[in-house]
């Protein structure tokens, strides 16, 4: 699904909503959950999931082609964890 998608299905629940209406709530909610987890905390979407930042620490990886060791510096993630709905929804469980 796309973000063209989204603003569509939006519109179609809410008839006398305009397009760019539409697309402004997407662009607000998507800038604020960015903002939020790019601060280090986590977001509950309920009956979606939870996005929160994870770090990894700084390890030693292989370069594939020489086979030699390569530091890899210390990065921060995103780790997404489907809530139990969306989980069964997607198993055909409902």
């Amino acid at each position: 699904m796309k973000r063209s998608d989204i603003v569509r299905s939006i519109q179609v629940k809410f008839k006398n909503m305009r397009a760019t209406d539409a697309a402004a709530i997407v662009d607000t909610i998507s800038d604020h959950m960015v903002e939020s987890v790019a601060s280090g905390n986590r977001i509950e979407v309920r009956g979606f999931g939870t996005f929160q930042p994870r770090a990894r620490a700084t390890k030693i990886g292989y370069n594939p082609s020489t086979g030699k060791p390569m530091p890899l510096p210390a990065s921060t993630t995103i780790l997404f964890k489907p809530s139990r709905e969306l989980t069964k929804e997607m198993n055909g469980e409902n």
